[in-house]
């Protein structure tokens, strides 16, 4: 009875985690948006609104890492559960937890910018026109993309973010400090931002896409937050779920599955190992004598 409960409580931790963390992530990321449309670009502009997701990620990770591993993003749970180091049954929970602090994130922007709201739309919320603002909480695809251009689109990006978060956290690869790895996931995203938003503006996340979606539609702007560009909005929710798992498969194969053992014996004698550090052990005083000399 006692494992049981200490079982929920462990995921009930990780539930409020993953919320938290996505909510601090869309609070600055789609925040950083609301402040750059409603001060029409005197207040803000591409780059803000990119270190905006790229902080809100960082801090997301920071906040939320040391409980539930720092998802914030199904795909990035989906990729995890893949490669064995997320238990299948608790996916859905994570996601629910993402796709509420999404929901969340997106209503404290709207509350925190309200009168901004009303003053820049005349009280008309709407999705496309010349006031429009639909986009501050959901991405939308350019004029030039298709839907196969944007689904692409997706999966590349979130592959590549995926495939880089692996690499930071692999133990058996260089990967990065202890404590320095939720600044390394957002100069990802910064630079994902950078290189591959003309498109859609880089969603590469189902819960902080969708989860915003579902608020506008039920906070004013109606169902055509779905329907806009032939019903755009299932792009940036299936597009980084194959991307997420296309990123883990790649990196395992290409990566992680060529790592040698620890058990594996090395290949030179010991009495050459320990020539070759006496070796390094004196040029290394020397350089220090030197350093003192100088």
């Amino acid at each position: 009875m006692k494992h049981h409960c200490a079982i929920k409580h462990g995921v009930f931790k990780e539930f409020l985690a993953e919320f938290l963390g996505t909510f601090v992530l869309v609070l600055f990321g789609c925040g950083s948006v609301a402040q750059t449309v409603l001060s029409r670009n005197t207040l803000g502009e591409p780059l803000t609104v990119h270190i905006g997701f790229s902080t809100g990620l960082m801090m997301g990770v920071y906040v939320s890492g040391g409980v539930s591993g720092g998802h914030l993003n199904p795909a990035v749970s989906l990729a995890m559960v893949i490669l064995g180091k997320l238990k299948i049954w608790k996916f859905p929970i994570y996601v629910m937890a993402q796709m509420l602090g999404a929901f969340v994130g997106a209503a404290a922007v709207f509350g925190l910018y309200y009168d901004a709201f009303m003053d820049f739309t005349s009280g008309i919320l709407s999705v496309t026109g010349i006031n429009a603002t639909g986009h501050i909480f959901a991405s939308y695809p350019g004029r030039h993309l298709t839907v196969l251009g944007g689904f692409v689109d997706q999966v590349v990006g979130t592959g590549m973010l995926v495939l880089c978060i692996l690499a930071i956290v692999d133990g058996r690869n260089i990967g990065a400090p202890k404590g320095v790895e939720p600044l390394a996931m957002g100069l990802i995203l910064l630079g994902i931002s950078v290189s591959m938003g003309l498109n859609c503006g880089y969603p590469l996340n189902p819960a902080r896409d969708l989860g915003p979606r579902l608020f506008t539609a039920a906070a004013g702007w109606g169902m055509e937050v779905f329907s806009t560009a032939d019903y755009w909005w299932w792009i940036p929710v299936a597009g980084p779920m194959v991307g997420g798992v296309a990123g883990a498969v790649t990196y395992f194969l290409l990566i992680e599955l060529h790592h040698s053992n620890h058990n594996d014996k090395p290949h030179e004698e010991p009495e050459e190992e320990e020539d070759e550090e006496e070796e390094e052990d004196s040029s290394l005083k020397d350089k220090y004598e030197m350093i003192n000399m100088s």
